[in-house]
């Protein structure tokens, strides 16, 4: 069909130009030994025509990526992170990563509608892909379901007394600081500590201003000390935590290059990047409580009321995991 096409442009030219009056025969009789040429170029372009190159044929594999915060992290994004390790692996493996960013809610509803990432990062309280989240060969009792691990904490927080004396003896108020779908109020159950309960900020600013002695509080509250410049002593309180952000594998189809990235962002050079985003890597120790990574709202207000009601210890164990 080009060739058609060629020779018919050709033809009409020829004959455009034989109608032209022209001032120079010298002008035609240049044209007359070009013309063959183009004929000539013509029959090798129509033999061979460029081929297009393999990796042009080649599909690029993708790679989706939801990340949902549940809980107040330490600060910069979570998902800009996730985005930064995965870009130099997709680079490496010569596969496009799409990270994005879901809230709670957003997440429910998209697999309400049939929406599903291959992999998904996440924190307490998101339970509604556990039916499609493949076995993980990792341990992690806090997010097993079956006898299998379902997801694997990939960076983690935890739960810290404040005071800006150093001197945690002396009695006083306690800010207790509520930022999520975690259970500030165990982890004081369990460092034996009683105190008001506050949304994050408030709990926060409160604390600075002298209202409260003390503030039980996470990673987030140390970032926002060290960002305004503030000095405080810290007591960690790792005998509770929920603090996990875990990430899970939910398409079989891509189990293998899964597989791969979740070793990748579990590798020692990822963890020693934590600190860019005020987290810390996951180190179990089997010594530290927590409730299920997959429990929804009503197990967690259980938890929430025997911490609450000061309840015996030994009952809230039987809601949680050692980690």
């Amino acid at each position: 069909m080009r060739l058609l096409l060629f020779f018919a442009f050709a033809g009409a030219l020829s004959h455009k130009i034989c109608r032209m009056k022209r001032k120079s025969a010298k002008f035609l009789h240049v044209l007359g030994h070009i013309v063959p040429f183009l004929c000539v170029a013509a029959l090798i372009f129509g033999a061979f025509p460029p081929r297009k190159s393999a990796s042009a044929k080649r599909e690029q594999t993708v790679v989706r990526i939801w990340n949902i915060d549940t809980f107040e992290g330490g600060k910069g994004s979570r998902t800009a992170f996730l985005r930064s390790v995965a870009r130099s692996f997709g680079e490496r493996e010569g596969v496009y990563f799409l990270v994005t960013s879901y809230t709670a809610e957003g997440a429910d509803e998209a697999f309400l509608h049939g929406e599903k990432p291959d992999l998904i990062s996440f924190g307490i309280g998101l339970s509604c892909f556990l039916d499609a989240a493949l076995p993980l060969p990792y341990v992690f009792p806090a997010a097993e379901a079956e006898g299998k691990t379902r997801a694997v904490p990939w960076c983690c927080g935890g739960y810290v007394l404040f005071s800006l004396e150093d001197d945690f003896q002396s009695a006083g108020k306690t800010a207790i600081s509520v930022g999520g779908a975690n259970l500030g109020c165990v982890a004081a159950r369990y460092a034996e500590i009683e105190g008001e309960e506050l949304p994050s900020e408030a709990a926060y600013t409160g604390f600075l201003a002298g209202k409260y002695r003390y503030l039980l509080g996470t990673q987030r509250d140390a970032c926002r000390f060290a960002a305004r410049g503030v000095s405080v002593f810290e007591r960690p309180l790792p005998a509770y935590n929920d603090l996990f952000q875990c990430i899970s594998l939910l398409n079989p189809e891509k189990e293998e290059l899964g597989l791969k990235f979740i070793a990748e962002l579990l590798s020692s050079a990822v963890r020693s990047r934590l600190g860019e985003i005020g987290m810390t890597p996951f180190s179990g120790t089997g010594k530290t409580f927590a409730p299920s990574l997959f429990c929804d709202e009503t197990a967690r207000n259980t938890i929430a009321e025997h911490a609450r009601g000061r309840d015996d210890r030994k009952i809230i164990d039987n809601f949680l995991k050692t980690v």
